[in-house]
């Protein structure tokens, strides 16, 4: 179906795959897959929009350098170096002199003040152009998150950096990146026109379990390392639960990259958040060694320590944020599939 500009829409839903009837069930019935996502996968006339869809990119991009400039900010204990919030030492438009923690700390404010306005672009854009009810929500969700999110970081400052807050703050801005990412993803073009190639998944567990598990274990392990950063509890729990993480996404990976090769959606994120994991754990293990091991009487941040630690912190929201696109893509492509029986008079007026 083509859309009045002349683009392709994404109106077809695919097809049903019938499965053949049990041979240790009833003479009478048969079994068929059905596809659990039901009215949610409904036809909408939805056009592409370059402009939106490139936006939205900028927003997960712009995203992600704020993920980096905050854990400059943590990394360098300069949490503090501006003292006052929402102002900037007495401002709320002069800029301070940058020096020592006040340029990290300053900097990370004017790239979130960014976001947000990002945000609020984006969000009013989404509504405008956008005929999916969903991806509209979505976008509300995104500017609330933002928002929740500046109020976290004034606290943290006029708190004077309370471990529970500051990991609070740093596990919902990778909840943001992961919406942008989302945003990002739902706009694109392939995503709009393409028309999805779909095998139901009858294995226990589901590639989508193992995708929706991986996403929890990743979170578990983003929350204590936050704490261990922000010096809520000691290393040994986001040391220990990285053998989980390992386990499990390694897991997840290689059953989506050994049953599903042929769907390029799924095998192409699997194979970077395999790659992403072997990165995160030597870089893991890389921080710990500078900053545990070896800077522990330190007396400010040195740099490996900074860089190192910096790394870890944006290779692991990568590796969240390819995992989210991965349960999305398994959730498009290879839906669990739900076996009902079907009488045997249904299935002869069926055919006939």
């Amino acid at each position: 179906m083509y859309s009045r500009r002349g683009r392709r829409t994404n109106c077809r839903l695919p097809p049903s795959v019938r499965s053949e009837p049990n041979s240790g069930g009833p003479a009478d019935e048969a079994t068929h897959s059905r596809d659990p996502r039901g009215a949610i996968l409904k036809a909408i006339a939805t056009t592409y929009h370059r402009g939106h869809h490139r936006f939205a990119v900028v927003l997960a991009c712009w995203t992600f350098l704020l993920i980096i400039a905050g854990a400059l900010v943590t990394s360098n204990d300069a949490g503090l170096s501006v003292p006052d919030w929402p102002t900037s030492f007495g401002s709320l438009y002069k800029i301070p002199r940058l020096v020592g923690g006040v340029e990290f700390e300053h900097t990370h404010r004017m790239i979130a003040q960014g976001a947000g306005l990002l945000t609020i672009i984006l969000t009013v854009w989404t509504w405008r152009v956008e005929k999916r009810r969903w991806l509209r929500v979505l976008a509300l969700a995104a500017l609330g998150t933002v928002i929740a999110q500046g109020i976290l970081g004034g606290i943290t400052v006029l708190y004077y950096l309370p471990p529970a807050v500051s990991s609070a703050h740093a596990a919902l801005a990778q909840t943001f990146f992961c919406i942008a990412v989302a945003i990002a993803l739902f706009t694109g073009r392939k995503w709009v026109e393409e028309q999805p190639r779909v095998e139901f998944d009858s294995r226990k567990p589901s590639l989508f379990t193992l995708t929706l598990l991986s996403i929890f274990v990743l979170y578990v392990q983003l929350i204590l390392g936050a704490m261990f950063r922000h010096h809520g509890m000691s290393w040994w729990p986001h040391v220990v639960h990285a053998v989980i993480v390992a386990f499990v996404l390694a897991w997840t990976a290689v059953r989506a990259i050994t049953a599903y090769p042929h769907i390029e959606a799924v095998r192409r994120p699997a194979i970077l958040m395999l790659s992403l994991l072997i990165t995160q754990l030597c870089l893991g293990f890389t921080a710990f060694l500078t900053r545990v091991a070896w800077g522990k009487d330190a007396a400010q941040p040195e740099l490996p320590m900074v860089v190192s630690t910096v790394a870890h912190v944006a290779v692991g929201a990568l590796l969240l944020a390819t995992t989210v696109i991965l349960a999305i893509e398994v959730w498009r492509h290879v839906p669990v599939a739900f076996e009902e029986r079907v009488p045997q008079t249904q299935r002869n007026a069926t055919a006939a």
